[in-house]
């Protein structure tokens, strides 16, 4: 399901869930993960409008738990008070990059089922594929501070 169910800002009510600034979207990703971990630095060089904490964060298991989802199941982007995953959560991001980046909306051709269907098979083969690291090693040092897990 590429967007969650549940009203808009549902995670301000939920106690558990740590307080964090939502004005911009806020992009969870498995920072153990070779994949997704390279992803996020690619977003943070490429300067996305996005705030990133990892999903092993606090915030990032809180708000796993709050949407009833398992952490390694995907990545979470939170914009506009709602979540977000797979192909529409990454046309989401695209639309935060600056040019020629954007361009890569053009696979917003591609029909949802399709693309999320292949990005599951990618996702349940990630680790597998391109390998764990250590906590969020693949960012650069400026890019670990920058996490709200910080």
């Amino acid at each position: 399901m590429p967007q969650l169910p549940g009203d808009r800002f549902s995670y301000r009510k939920d106690r558990a869930v740590p307080a964090f600034d939502d004005r911009r979207p806020l992009f969870l990703f498995d920072g153990i993960c070779v994949l997704c971990s390279s992803g996020a630095s690619f977003l943070m060089r490429h300067k996305a409008d996005v705030a990133f904490a990892s999903a092993q964060s606090d915030l990032g298991r809180e708000l796993f738990r709050h949407y009833g989802m398992e952490i390694d199941a995907s990545y979470l982007l939170i914009a506009d008070g709602r979540a977000f995953t797979k192909t529409d959560g990454y046309f989401r991001l695209l639309s935060q990059l600056t040019k020629p980046w954007r361009l890569l909306g053009i696979f917003k051709l591609i029909p949802r089922p399709l693309g999320d269907w292949i990005y599951d098979r990618v996702a349940e083969n990630r680790y597998r594929w391109f390998g764990k690291s250590q906590y969020c090693e693949l960012l650069t040092d400026e890019q670990r501070a920058s996490l709200l897990d910080q």
